[in-house]
């Protein structure tokens, strides 16, 4: 249908394309960048290999190998010196930057881009996306649509911005971080520091479950990435699929070295379209006083795999006191390693709780990530048998991370900031699936090869080239089909005050960074570290009634004892309108009685201030039921209520509507359910089904004078839909509309005539009016994107980058607006 609006576009054009790899014959996967390939295996004792390596702090020996030896302690006669990450991308060989080209700049962008078959609005308060043609699995499904910025000033704030090509050529060229400054007002514009990914996971293969394709996306845009696995994943010591079970001894070093052989295929086969690509193995030594073997791909050598060899727990929640569970709790006093058969370290060593902190510490002071992924600290447990929705190893081996991060932020300075993401582990297999098909098929195919499906002898080894139990179903529990982030959802992490300024908030190095433009076309401050630390990725903002700005979120504290493990909402408020102090942070508890009940599993906060000016917070709670909270007259917060609801998922959202009622929607795995105030200041009505169906996590709900706009994606799709939901006479939900996009998946933000969110190729899609085309960005970026209004015609749009650094744009909210050029905040993220 065509858009009613006058002087929407009608033209047609292809769609843009995908830029991941295109598919091979006979495979559903893309393949990896081209890359050399090496036809020889590596031995433990090969050379070291020669490359650049992140300084080395004050006093810390600058040649060691991961977390090296102090000055006092002296390194084993079986360990290598081993290039580091490098704190700069670097290219892959035969991989050129692509600059941008005079001759390809538009002064002025036409209208000429629009889609094929625009929608329609399903209401006048929001624009409709184009409608995607039906794409074939194995093509490219998308032209690359450069952000072509306005020629002049905007006629409200006056802000002067760039040609878009050249800013777009500035993005896609990691490789070339020292490109010329591009002159703007007040700004100048430089190509992003890709960042340093690195992963904390409990067992080989829950990086490629739970973290991809995110991990795909990282590794194909030549972003140093660095896994390090906890346990050795021994499990029974059976590499055998199920009808060879029975007949098949157990080796736990073989099976354990099987799945290394495993992994490194993976990797290698992302990294360079060859599972044969030649891996350097060699023994460094921890800061736990233990050995780790460090993997650094020859062909590739940002890509590092570093193996700590723990015991694992050989059981998903059943009792093992010698595991990570274990040794947290203190039932255990030290655990030890299962070394892999294969592996060259030949010393078996034992860790205490503390020294596993103090390995990932040294582990996180080496290669000075931008971006750390890790699991999720508080899974919960299923409603009925009260059991861990997730492996007990994945559970505490992220706590354990969670330790060591908060260490590493408070003892080491001389680093960079760094940003965390948590990742949903089995409970991904009950939730809709959140990857289109492509995306899913190619997530499949990385795991097909480390399962070793064809069983040729590609990588030498007697204990086999990889997880032969996986082989039966590489899928998983449908564990390929989905991806969803456990925290960091929000999308109102960036809003505007009455000066027409822009404040955002969002958590680096365990607390809360700010970033601050003051007014229109002021100069951005920050990032600035508000006091308190423990701070649990994802922020939400208010605004309350005299204007000051309000920030809430959850925050972990470790406590003296291992039960006193806990989470708690805060919030910290503004001291005036405009001020950039803040107030200390304030506890408002936890529904939750003890961690051990459902494992401090809260969502994050949903919040939003009703037309009476009553501020309310609401979550998610263990038992997957709603519960909130309402600040009275007096200032003073009432109790944690129990609002209803059954087998809610991921975080609620929460608006007001143009009469200022508040409405709650939080997703099930069949649906949506929602609960409305009748009046502002009233209490909230009883849930309520919406009748909408399925929607892949996470939702985002946006407040407008005809109602509340609920933003999803389509399950098995990616495409972004939307309903409108009011509160006359009790809830009613209306206009379900799809809107199309460039697949992806994730938080969905809207503001204005903007519309955005993680595209598939894991950079940032937009669309900017009815009928127009969504542009893909060469951003990547942490958790989800943010918007908001800035006056009566302007919209901005922020992300922060796998480098931990805020970019942001803006555009006029107008239906023929264009995006201008991303400016990044502050300095590059380098540390002191």
């Amino acid at each position: 249908m065509p858009d009613p609006r006058p002087g929407a576009p009608s033209a047609t054009s292809a769609a843009p394309p995908d830029p991941r790899p295109a598919a091979r014959p006979g495979s559903p996967a893309a393949a990896a960048l081209p890359g050399p390939r090496a036809d020889t295996q590596s031995s433990p004792d090969t050379d070291a290999l020669p490359g650049p390596r992140p300084a080395a702090r004050p006093g810390s020996p600058a040649a060691a190998a991961l977390p090296g030896p102090r000055a006092d302690t002296q390194s084993s006669p079986d360990t290598d010196a081993l290039p580091g990450p490098r704190t700069a991308a670097q290219s892959s060989p035969d991989t050129d930057a692509r600059p941008s080209s005079g001759a390809d700049a538009q002064p002025c962008p036409g209208p000429d881009a629009a889609q094929a078959g625009p929608a329609a609005r399903p209401d006048a308060d929001v624009r409709l996306g184009p409608h995607p043609a039906r794409r074939d699995r194995h093509r490219h499904r998308h032209r690359l649509v450069k952000v072509v910025a306005l020629c002049a000033a905007t006629a409200a704030g006056g802000m002067l911005v760039l040609r878009g090509n050249e800013a777009l050529a500035g993005l896609v060229s990691p490789a070339s971080p020292d490109a010329g400054p591009l002159a703007a007002a007040a700004a100048t514009h430089e190509s992003p520091d890709p960042g340093r990914v690195l992963q904390i996971v409990a067992h080989p293969d829950d990086d490629l479950y739970f973290m991809n394709p995110d991990l795909r996306y990282s590794i194909t845009a030549g972003h140093p990435v660095t896994s390090v696995y906890l346990t050795s994943g021994e499990a029974d010591g059976i590499n055998a699929g199920a009808a060879k079970t029975a007949s098949t001894a157990p080796d736990k070093p073989a099976y354990a070295e099987a799945r290394q052989n495993g992994i490194r295929a993976a990797y290698a086969k992302m990294a360079t379209g060859d599972r044969r690509s030649a891996w350097k193995r060699t023994v460094i030594p921890t800061d736990g006083g233990g050995r780790a073997e460090l993997d650094v791909l020859v062909a590739r050598p940002e890509v590092n795999l570093v193996w700590l060899q723990m015991r694992e727990a050989g059981n998903v929640y059943a009792d093992r006191p010698d595991s990570l569970h274990g040794l947290w709790d203190g039932r255990v006093e030290r655990l030890e390693s299962v070394l892999a058969s294969g592996t060259p370290v030949r010393q078996p060593y034992t860790y205490s709780r503390e020294q596993v902190v103090r390995t990932l510490l040294g582990v996180l002071e080496r290669y000075r990530p931008t971006t750390v992924r890790l699991q999720d600290p508080t899974p919960g447990r299923h409603a009925d048998t009260r059991r861990y929705t997730d492996h007990q190893d994945h559970m505490y081996g992220a706590r354990f991370a969670q330790a060591a991060l908060a260490a590493y932020a408070k003892e080491v300075k001389d680093r960079p900031h760094f940003a965390v993401q948590n990742y949903l582990g089995y409970l991904n297999g009950s939730l809709p699936s959140s990857l289109d098909p492509v995306e899913a098929g190619e997530k499949l195919d990385i795991l097909d090869t480390y399962a070793w499906l064809d069983q040729s002898d590609h990588c030498g080894s007697e204990a086999g080239c990889g997880d032969l139990k996986v082989a039966d179903h590489p899928a998983g529990n449908n564990w390929t089909r989905s991806i969803n982030y456990a925290r960091g959802t929000s999308t109102s992490w960036l809003t505007s005050d009455r000066d027409h300024g822009l404040w955002a908030f969002k958590v680096l190095d365990g607390q809360v960074a700010v970033w601050h433009r003051a007014g229109l076309i002021g100069a951005w401050s920050g990032p600035r570290l508000l006091p308190g630390t423990g701070m649990d990725p994802g922020i939400s903002t208010a605004t309350l009634p005299d204007g000051r700005i309000a920030a809430f979120g959850t925050r972990t504290s470790f406590g003296a004892r291992p039960a006193d493990y806990s989470r708690e909402v805060v919030l910290a408020v503004q001291r005036a309108p405009g001020s950039e102090e803040f107030g200390p942070w304030e506890s408002l508890g936890t529904p939750e009685t003890a961690d051990e009940e459902w494992t401090s599993d809260i969502s994050a906060p949903a919040v939003s201030v009703d037309g009476a000016g009553q501020p309310a917070v609401y979550v998610r709670d263990g038992a997957h039921t709603l519960r909130g909270r309402v600040r009275a007259a007096d200032g003073g917060w009432g109790p944690w209520l129990r609002l209803g609801g059954d087998g809610l998922t991921g975080n609620p959202v929460t608006a007001v509507d143009g009469a200022g009622r508040r409405v709650v929607l939080a997703g099930t795995a069949r649906t949506v359910v929602g609960w409305v105030q009748p009046r502002p200041g009233a209490p909230l009505g009883p849930v309520t089904g919406t009748g909408l169906p399925d929607t892949a996590l996470p939702l985002t709900a946006q407040g407008g004078p005809t109602g509340v706009r609920l933003w999803f994606r389509k399950p098995g799709s990616g495409n972004v839909r939307t309903a409108l939901v009011t509160a006359d006479g009790g809830l009613r939900v209306s206009g379900l509309t799809d809107l199309g996009g460039l697949s992806g998946f994730g938080a969905v933000t809207a503001s204005g005539h903007l519309l955005a969110g993680r595209a598939a190729g894991g950079q940032l899609g937009s669309e900017v009016g009815p009928g127009r085309p969504w542009e893909r960005s060469p951003l990547m970026f942490v958790g989800s994107p943010s918007s908001t209004t800035t006056g009566r015609n302007m919209v901005s749009l922020a992300v922060v980058g796998l480098d931990a650094r805020l970019y942001v744009t803006s555009s006029q909210d107008a239906p023929d607006a264009y995006l201008a050029p991303w400016q990044p905040v502050g300095p590059r993220n380098t540390g002191p």
